[in-house]
């Protein structure tokens, strides 16, 4: 995805510099087996063990210089920073031009293992039409930075209520005209005029769904009509849902269902 990028790094003991001046860059530490790191940057030097899902946070324009001493296995997220002071604009009640992101070693933050992980097995997926979950995660990380690993500690504005009965009027139509479709997160939060973010609360609020749980229902549906009502194939039916393949649509299927398409039709 253009907002965020992943990649996963396995190196053998050496040595190198690191600098990307569009993107900030989140490091994560994968292996059991702790391994021995040196690191500078922004004039700070750092030599310690490295545990699995420690962080490290390099922001933009900043030169990290880093040597280990083993097998090397971690994930590289770059965050673009265009997307990242968005965010930061329409989630704080700060100018983002003044927000900076900290240079930070061996940081433990539970929150961002967790949605790193979840984007790291996302990206790993050989086909995936998913970005209304993408985009979710890349929100997500991005105003978990905002909030934690700032220069400052932003007021974040608290939105309370959920959306009106025409709001998610709204975003009910849209989705269904739009099944077919990659949907954009952004693309629902701009018909309310809300930011991604709380777009994306508000919308958990009212349902007790987030959007993406809410979409991959609302193909399920879709697919249950068709497959009860039509004769189409299969696949027809799934380019139909939003999905890219036969196989895509029956492993979403069967993980809501407990069936297959196949014997969904049938039974």
């Amino acid at each position: 995805m253009e907002n965020i990028l992943v990649e996963h790094l396995k190196n053998p003991p050496g040595e190198g510099n690191y600098v990307c001046e569009d993107r900030h860059t989140v490091f994560i530490y994968l292996s059991q087996r702790p391994l021995e790191y040196l690191q500078i940057q922004d004039g700070v030097t750092y030599n310690g063990l490295y545990r699995p899902g420690e962080i490290l946070i390099t922001p933009a324009n900043v030169p990290l210089f880093v040597r280990w001493k083993g097998q090397e296995n971690c994930l590289q997220i770059q965050i673009k920073t265009e997307f990242f002071h968005n965010i930061a604009q329409e989630t704080i009640n700060v100018d983002s031009n003044l927000f900076q992101l900290m240079p930070q070693f061996q940081v433990n933050d539970s929150r961002l293992q967790g949605i790193t992980k979840m984007l790291f097995e996302e990206c790993q997926q050989e086909i995936s039409n998913n970005q209304l979950y993408l985009d979710s995660l890349a929100n997500i990380l991005a105003v978990n930075l905002v909030r934690h690993h700032g220069t400052t500690k932003p007021v974040v504005p608290v939105y309370q209520g959920g959306l009106s009965p025409y709001q998610l009027s709204q975003v009910f139509d849209y989705v269904d005209a739009h099944l077919d479709q990659n949907i954009k997160l952004e693309n629902l939060a701009k018909l309310l005029d809300l930011s991604q973010f709380h777009f994306s609360r508000l919308f958990k609020q009212s349902l007790g769904l987030s959007p993406y749980q809410y979409l991959i229902e609302q193909r399920i549906e879709r697919a249950k009509q068709l497959l009860k009502e039509t004769n189409q194939s299969i696949l027809d039916i799934a380019l139909n849902c939003g999905y890219n393949s036969h196989s895509h649509l029956s492993k979403q299927f069967r993980q809501v269902t407990g069936m297959t398409p196949k014997a969904y039709r049938i039974n």
